[in-house]
């Protein structure tokens, strides 16, 4: 045996196999000029025959595309590092690879970094960027680059960018009615001081439900590069100044997480003497002690009509402006007695 490899089939030998020009072949394959419908056909299952497969890089350089996007996440390291590298972003990554795949491109991942990558030497088409905050700089960069950006979440004060709404009101009125529903008649609310659409939609929405109730507001912003020693620090404090609060909600997983750990360096029991939740179904949820109560965001669907808005638009189609998330279901475990 040579070991020699089989040579690639091109357009070329499509070519010469019909008896007609390559340039007949070329735009039959990319549609990008008209060519009769029957000899259409005929140069695709010619090129089936023969075994061709187009030339990625070929294509790029004709088309001027890098034929891939980029997923970035616009949360802070201390946040989606650590145990998160394998939660909301990579769940959303998953399904955004093989979609993107469907559409011949690839996925360049951003992963979160403590410093920020060049956004401008990225050979990208487009971009999709989890929950922007009001002034994020990537959203900023991207933009400045003209490139088509797809939000996964609303960015406070670009209402009208594309965007996956994630709902985040209606996520929060399902986790105050479950407090509420196990007995919790002090709730505090500890969000990050990053103004993201799922911060400000859940401040809003808490405030409503206490103002109906006639309860005491307790809501904190903290700051999320402390990460999961932030939320401890604050639930110390906030239990030593108010040991009436019976329940704490924290969307932000890592704030959660420290709150389990605080209560029970001071005998507070989870969920016996506090109940705790916390918004997203990832690993760090399910790895806090107690497990923490939490939603199911269909992540995965978010990230499939986030690709299909981010291709639509590449290729100069019409796109809705909005597209609504999946309702999310709650996930109730150990932290408020499931």
């Amino acid at each position: 045996m040579s070991g020699k490899q089989p040579r690639r089939v091109t357009i070329l030998d499509i070519a010469r196999e019909m008896g007609v020009a390559p340039s007949t072949v070329s735009n039959a394959l990319s549609g990008k000029r008209y060519v009769d419908p029957a000899l259409v056909e005929r140069v695709k299952a010619t090129a089936e025959r023969l075994g061709y497969r187009p030339n990625p890089v070929a294509r790029r350089l004709r088309s001027g595309r890098a034929s891939a996007i980029g997923l970035f996440s616009a949360m802070p390291f201390a946040v989606a590092g650590g145990a998160s590298r394998l939660g909301f972003m990579m769940d959303i990554a998953a399904t955004a690879a093989e979609e993107t795949m469907r559409s011949g491109l690839s996925l360049t991942l951003v992963p979160p970094m403590e410093a920020s990558p060049p956004v401008e030497d990225l050979l990208i088409d487009g971009a999709l960027l989890i929950e922007p905050a009001r002034d994020d700089p990537f959203a900023e960069l991207l933009d400045a680059r003209g490139l088509p950006v797809v939000r996964i979440g609303r960015q406070p004060g670009r209402e009208s960018a594309p965007h996956v709404d994630l709902r985040s009101a209606e996520t929060a009125a399902k986790l105050l009615a479950h407090l509420e529903a196990r007995g919790a008649r002090r709730i505090a609310l500890m969000t990050g001081q990053g103004r993201r659409a799922s911060h400000e939609e859940t401040e809003a929405e808490y405030a409503r439900f206490c103002a109906l109730r006639g309860m005491e507001p307790l809501a904190f912003r903290l700051t999320e590069t402390n990460g999961v020693q932030g939320g401890h620090d604050a639930t110390l404090k906030l239990l030593a100044e108010r040991p009436d609060v019976d329940a704490i909600l924290a969307p932000v997983d890592v704030f959660a997480a420290g709150a389990c750990q605080a209560a029970k360096e001071i005998g507070r029991r989870v969920p016996e003497d506090l109940l705790i939740a916390t918004r997203y179904d990832g690993p760090r949820s399910l790895a806090s002690d107690p497990p923490l109560t939490a939603v199911n965001l269909s992540l995965p669907v978010v990230a499939q009509e986030a690709v299909r808005m981010l291709t639509a638009m590449i290729e100069g189609h019409e796109t809705p402006r909005v597209v609504p998330s999946p309702e999310a279901r709650l996930v109730i475990r150990a932290s408020t007695g499931g």
